[in-house]
Order: structure tokens, then sequence, then C-alpha cells
């Protein structure tokens, strides 16, 4: 897919929306305004589209930097399946990824989670047999939270008056989950530690261990995988594949490098933005994917950020823990290299995530707390055919930022003998818990690439290289104007911070936006067809 550069295109001088920034909650509301008829302009500071959906490569090899694998959405009639192929007609088709989707280690112990609740609660029982009562009481929680978030998440897209009044009543029994912490819940279930490091081995999906996370962020992301897991067919950059073309049919541009320097307020209104050239775009309205730290903190004015109390509504939130990403290319097909489609999340041989992540920050050296290796080529049954014998693994871990902090001002790829030495040793530790997992694999790497918190940086604006926004901790669940609609006419905002991280939250947060705009509630319009 080729879309234009913002310096080869011609735009006109106004458009009845902008949306900065070209994630799936930014495509997603672009693809709904331009449904309803809405000229619309999307703009993207990296060269390609989609934001953490897109690809990139290198030599003979494609990886995906976000999408490592999705729930739901390889389920006919769930909700996620529905929405997606409402909007992109049924062309984006998903891979189950088998019964086992993830494999969670403890130094040299397994735990295999099988697709399906009741594999689920009978392998965990297995397992934990004096634990049965507590873990149908987790399962019995997770659905609660499952069915009180649909208020919680309907009250965002309501205007002012109507949320100021019925507002609390659509919060409130989320929000008796929200604000606990994951281990306080789970320690009222269970005293048993290991089976708490069990049931929280994901927490990576979502970037923060038990005592820091909120449980309804935690119960959400399980509830998520509860079906198993599923990979885009044609891969992640099929996301946006499908999205552009049915945006500009309907009259809609999307231009790459267009890097937004501020968004223009008037009288209280947002009316377009500001380019980095310096040129001005105009719009009826402007919708920001950019992310809530980034919108409010860097493309407002003063103007702006005034009128939305910007400094009091920062110091509230903080953002999510930062990654490093080793990109591993191979020379042969999945069969003759025996690659899973199950993933691995590699832990150190102790159940406390808390523990080891402190560890670690406190001392470098310290065991990772965490590698999550994902194997891509073999999650996708068209990967074959675009890429004969060549195959992909992606491994992630934290890396807090202050670890790069100081390259920070440097140029990209040009950072210097000392960080390309660092970039070598994370790059050695993560390869050598692959070949803790498999063996097999050992010599058969032919090409390697560290990604640090500086590359996220780099392409997405954000401070200090989250990959999830907004920490998901029980204190962001509090911060009611993390809503689409915002303090200054006419600016909304749309992406994970609305809703949560992920594949599901960033599509959900597209149709809260584009409902709040609309006034009509068009996820349910969707779902009653």
């Amino acid at each position: 897919m080729r879309v234009a550069s913002y310096k080869n295109t011609t735009l006109d001088e106004r458009y009845d929306a902008i949306i900065v920034g070209s994630g799936l909650g930014g495509l997603t509301t672009a693809l709904l305004l331009a449904q309803r008829g809405k000229r619309v302009l999307v703009l993207e500071r990296h060269w390609v589209l989609g934001g953490f959906t897109h690809v990139f490569k290198r030599k003979e090899w494609e990886w995906d930097v976000g999408v490592h694998y999705v729930g739901e959405v390889h389920r006919e009639g769930s909700v996620l399946r529905r929405l997606f192929d409402h909007l992109t007609d049924g062309e984006l088709q998903w891979a189950d990824m088998g019964e086992v989707y993830d494999r969670i280690w403890f130094g040299d112990t397994e735990y295999a989670l099988r697709s399906g609740v009741k594999n689920f609660k009978a392998d965990m029982s297995e397992r934990f047999p004096a634990e049965k009562d507590a873990i149908a009481r987790y399962l019995d929680l997770v659905f609660e939270v499952s069915k009180a978030s649909r208020s919680f998440y309907a009250e965002k897209a309501l205007g002012d008056v109507t949320a100021f009044l019925g507002g609390r009543l659509l919060r409130r029994s989320y929000m008796s989950f929200a604000r606990r912490t994951t281990y306080d819940v789970l320690r009222e279930l269970t005293s048993d530690e290991k089976l708490i490091g069990v049931l929280t081995g994901q927490y990576g999906d979502y970037g923060l261990p038990p005592r820091q996370s909120s449980f309804a962020m935690h119960a959400t992301l399980v509830k998520h995988y509860f079906s198993g897991g599923a990979y885009p067919i044609g891969g992640s950059a099929r996301i946006a594949e499908t999205f552009a073309p049915r945006i500009e049919a309907l009259g809609g541009t999307l231009v790459t490098r267009a890097a937004a320097e501020e968004i223009v307020v008037e009288h209280g209104k947002a009316v377009g933005v500001r380019m980095e050239d310096g040129r001005t775009l105009r719009a009826d309205m402007v919708i920001s994917n950019a992310g809530v730290l980034n919108t409010f903190g860097r493309l407002l004015g003063d103007v702006g950020k005034a009128r939305v109390g910007a400094t009091d509504k920062l110091a509230k939130l903080r953002p999510s823990l930062a990654h490093a990403s080793l990109y591993i290319g191979l020379d042969g097909s999945r069969e003759s290299l025996n690659l899973p489609r199950a993933n691995h999340w590699v832990y150190p041989d102790d159940y406390d995530h808390d523990r080891t992540i402190a560890r670690f920050e406190a001392d470098e050296d310290a065991p990772l707390p965490v590698a999550y290796i994902s194997f891509p080529s073999a999650k996708d049954p068209s990967h074959a055919q675009r890429h004969p014998d060549k195959s992909t693994i992606e491994i992630v871990t934290l890396m807090p930022w202050q670890r790069v902090a100081k390259w920070a001002d440097t140029p990209w790829k040009k950072r210097g003998e000392e960080y390309d030495a660092l970039k070598e040793r994370w790059s050695n530790r993560l390869l050598a818990k692959l070949y803790e997992r498999e063996p097999h694999l050992q010599g058969k790497i032919a090409f390697h690439e560290l990604s640090t918190p500086l590359s996220t940086q780099h392409f997405t604006a954000y401070q200090h290289g989250e990959i999830y926004g907004l920490s998901h901790d029980p204190n962001r669940f509090e911060q009611r104007f993390l809503r689409p609609q915002t303090p200054v006419s006419g600016l909304y905002l749309t992406g994970q911070d609305v809703c949560t991280c992920g594949v599901g939250g960033a599509l959900v947060s597209g149709f809260l936006t584009a409902s709040a705009i609309t006034r009509s509630n068009m996820l349910m319009d969707v779902l009653r067809a």
C-alpha cells in the first residue's frame, strides 16, 4: 500500500475533520466519520501508516511492531470480529493460533494456556488442586468486570450533561474493580503466591505487574484471550491496508511524513493543525490519536492547555513502561525450523513479578524480569507465500527509560559506539532466553536488530518510549477526562488512552469517539445490524 507523503500531496485548505495519528483508533474514527459523509484528513508523522499496527522490513524479512496476537477476532459472532468485518467488509482475515496460545515459564516449569474457559479452569485446577474454589471465583470476577465494562465505556461517549447526570451510576460497578490492584484482589481469593504469579503471567500485555496494575485491566486482558489468540493473515500491515482504501474511496485523504506541530485553538475552539513547516490546515474539528500526554502536553498551545487544565490533569498521569524488542530473521521455513505458533512468556524462577522488576530496575545485571518470545511468521499462514524460506522471531523485554535517556538527543542510527555496545549486550541476553526454550535454533540466526525505547520515542513521539500510552494503574481509571470529548470545543481524543491498550481497546475507542462526534451509538448500530 502506497500512501503519498505530505510534501508530495496537494492538500485542501479545509476539511471536516483532521485526525492526528494513523494508529488503529485514528483510522477507525476516520473511516466511521467518512461513512457519515465527513471529509477527513489523516496525518501520520512516520513514513508508513498504522501506528503500532505497522510492519518494518530488513532485507528479506518483515516484523510487526505491536500486533503480536489478538483475542476474540477469530471467533465468528464476537464483538471485535463484527466490528472489524463492518469496517473492512470482511476483507481483514485472522488465523487461529491453535489450542495452546501462550506458554508461561517460571524457570523450567511450564504452564500452557489452552483456549476455552473450561480448559483454563481445568488446567489451573489440576496444577493447583487446593485452589479450585479460588480459581472458580476468579473466573466469576473476570466475567463480572467484562459485564461492568460495557456501561463504563458507553459513558465515555455521552455528552457532558448526560454524563454528569448519569455517569456515576454507569461507572460505579466497573470502578469497584478498577480502583483496586490486581494483587489485592487475587490475594483475597488465595494465599498461593505461585498461583497469583501464573494468573498474572500475561501482565506484559498491559505493562504492569500485579501490585501496580488495575484489576479491571488485568481481567479485561485475561478475558480477551479466553478463546485463544489469532494473527492477521498477511501480517499486521493488513489492518491499515484494509482501512485506508475505504477512507480514500469515501473522499478522505491520508498522508505520511506529516508531523503536526500544534493544534490551533481560536476563541476556545480547535480550528486546525499547524504543521512543522509552518502551514496551517483548518478543519471543523481535530481528533488526536497522538496520546493524551502528547496532545495536552505538546500539541496544545498555551491557550489550549489553560482551557483543559493540562498542568493539573497531566500531573495525575504517568506513562506506561518502556521496552526493548529484538527482531530476528532466520533462513528456512517454519516447518524446517520447527517454529511454534504459541508465545513464550519466560520468567525467572520467582513467581513475584513485582519483585523481579524492582530487582532489575535497581541492577541492570539482575535476571531479566520477563522475555516475551513471539513467532510471527509461524502465526501467519500467508507468510510462506510472501517470504519463501524466511522466518521471523521477536523477543520483548522491559527496558527502563533511564537506561537509554542519555542518548535521547542523538540522531536515530547514529548514537555512538557505547549505545551500540549496550544494544549488543541486550541482544545477547535475549538470544540466551530464546535458546533456553528453543535450543535447536542456536547457530541458525541470520539477522537480528534491537530496538530500544529511543526507537519508540523517535517514531511515535511518546516522551519516554512507552508502548502502551498511559500506565494502566488504578489511578488512570479515576480520571474522567480520559474520554473522547475535551474541554476545548472541536477537539476530541481517540486511541488507547481513551479506553485501554491493545487492538481491541484502540478499535473500540474509534467507535466511541465517532459516536461522541455524531451523537449516535455507532457501535450498537453495527452490532444490531
